[in-house]
Formats: structure tokens, C-alpha cells, sequence
């Protein structure tokens, strides 16, 4: 079994077809098909289901894929720690972050960090915190930021906590409330963010606890555009109060909501037992030692 059809075929999976695989790996597309041929001559099963329009997973591949990523993983662990065994630290963090609060959260770090060890190459990936995951148990970041709680299979370090506000127009009447409660929202349509996004479920879990389904009027990725949305009236969306008080423009008013289940837990996460560089622990060693924004 090659590094190479194992990666092949990872890849196929999580780009959603072969062409897009052949591009992520830099081989022709009929170079993939032909790995992925090979892994399935070599281990005696079909892994992909090449009947429907998409591609997905026999059983024995989802066996194959979950095992192939932590190989992939680990072989990436084995030359990070020859490396610097050797004296060659890569000089390079690979983190992962996420589009909510990263600004007011880390961007300060990266100065210091930069200023203690200017020989470390930054490397920064954004997505949401599942995606956060999926990418360190995969071994392209190393520490990634994600919302609690996490899987048995992370570590994590942790950031903040903060309660998250409502947000809604400000000529609203609860705008002019001190605070509401999640059931007096069940009525308004909400603004969310994309899947992928941590927050969602967070937030959606707590309704279904307060005893109601919101009616999700729209879905963006973008903090800006879901503020502009609620200031045209479209619905109310919500924020960590931090990110609220940095980010709402003149015509929305932001609350808070009272819902302990609603609370925005940041972490920095790494795979459990995995190896961390000697750029990953000076990181995590910053983080802990700097000023982060009180928990409630």
C-alpha cells in the first residue's frame, strides 16, 4: 500500500470527484482513477460506489477512508519530528482559522509571535470550525481554532467564552430591551451562517431546548452581509457579544440573549497524541500567556 493511492484517494473524497482530486494532487485525472483502481486491486474491495452522479463511500471505503487519513496524518508527524531531530525545523505553523472573531482574537498574536521566532513561516487556512477539524485530523494544519466541545480525539487549549447577542434593527422594540429571552424570538425569522459553521448548531440546539424550530430566512458566510441583511429587515442573526460590539453598523442594535446553551466557547484543537512542532508550542505557549477578552 503507497502513500501515494492513499492520498489519491483520500483526496477524491474530499474534493467530490476525481478531476477536482487531479488538481489538489497535481496528476492527471486518469492518474487518480488509476490509484484508486490500485488501493481497490490491493485490498479486494470496491471503495467508491461509481453507479450515481456523485461520488460516495461502499462500507469498506468508509473503513479505508477514515484509516487513510490518519495514516496520511501520521506520516506528516514522522518527518516533522526527523526534521527537527536533525536540527531542520521546517520553520513553519500551520494554523487554522476560523472567519468569526479571528480578527479581534489573534490578529495582535501574530506580531508578537513574529517579533520571538521570525524564522517561522505562518501559514493560515479560514474555514469553519468542522472544516477546522476535518483539516488537523488530516495533518494539513496543526492547530486549528474551534468551538467547544470538541471529539475525544482533540486536545484543545482554551481562548474565550463569550454569550452571543441578538442582533435586529435598531428600530426594533426589542432593541430597546436590556435582554431577551430565546423563546420571546421564536417568531422572527433568523439569519445564520453557512454550513460548516460551528456556531449553527449551537445556536439551533438551544431552540430546539427552548421548545421551537426558527424559521432560517438566509444563510451567508459573510459576518458583514448577514448585519446588512438584518438592517434591511430580512430577519435577526447573532454574534459573540465581542464580535457584536466591534462589527454592528448604525441601524442595527445587538442584546444579549439569555440562554446559557449559547455560549461561544473558542479553542485552539490538535489531534490527541499527535505531534506538535516546535512552531506549533510556541504558539499555543503565547496564546496561554496572552490577555484574552474576559469570560462573562
Amino acid at each position: 500500500m503507497e502513500i501515494r493511492t492513499l492520498r489519491a484517494f483520500v483526496e477524491v473524497i474530499r474534493q467530490g470527484g476525481f478531476s477536482q482530486a487531479a488538481k489538489t494532487v497535481f496528476i492527471t485525472q486518469s492518474a487518480v482513477s488509476k490509484a484508486v483502481r490500485q488501493l481497490e486491486e490491493e485490498l479486494g474491495f470496491e471503495l467508491i460506489d461509481r453507479a450515481g452522479h456523485k461520488v460516495a463511500l461502499t462500507d469498506a471505503g468508509e473503513i479505508v477512508f477514515r484509516r487513510a487519513q490518519t495514516m496520511l496524518a501520521q506520516r506528516e508527524d514522522l518527518l516533522a519530528e526527523l526534521s527537527e531531530l536533525r536540527g531542520l525545523r521546517r520553520g513553519r505553523l500551520q494554523l487554522g482559522l476560523p472567519p468569526i472573531g479571528s480578527d479581534a482574537l489573534f490578529a495582535p498574536l501574530f506580531a508578537i509571535y513574529r517579533s520571538r521566532h521570525p524564522e517561522v513561516e505562518i501559514q493560515l487556512v479560514e474555514h469553519g470550525s468542522r472544516k477546522l477539524e476535518e483539516l488537523v485530523m488530516t495533518g494539513e494544519v496543526e492547530l486549528g481554532a474551534s468551538l467547544l466541545p470538541v471529539p475525544d480525539r482533540f486536545e484543545w487549549q482554551e481562548v474565550t467564552r463569550e454569550p452571543l447577542h441578538v442582533l435586529v434593527p435598531e428600530d426594533h422594540p426589542l432593541a430597546r430591551q436590556e435582554g431577551v429571552a430565546l423563546h420571546d424570538l421564536q417568531s422572527m425569522p433568523f439569519v445564520l451562517f453557512d454550513a460548516g459553521f460551528a456556531l449553527n448548531p449551537i445556536i439551533l440546539d438551544a431552540c430546539k431546548e427552548a421548545g421551537f424550530d426558527p424559521v432560517i430566512a438566509a444563510r451567508s458566510g459573510q459576518i458583514n452581509f448577514i448585519v446588512e441583511l438584518v438592517g434591511a429587515g430580512l430577519g435577526i442573526g447573532f454574534l459573540p457579544r465581542m464580535i457584536a460590539e466591534r462589527r454592528v453598523r448604525p441601524g442595527v442594535a445587538h442584546i444579549p440573549v439569555h440562554s446559557p446553551q449559547m455560549d461561544w466557547h473558542m479553542a485552539w484543537v490538535w489531534r490527541r497524541g499527535g505531534y506538535l512542532s516546535f512552531a506549533a508550542k510556541a504558539w499555543l505557549e503565547l496564546a496561554r500567556s496572552a490577555d484574552m477578552p474576559p469570560a462573562p
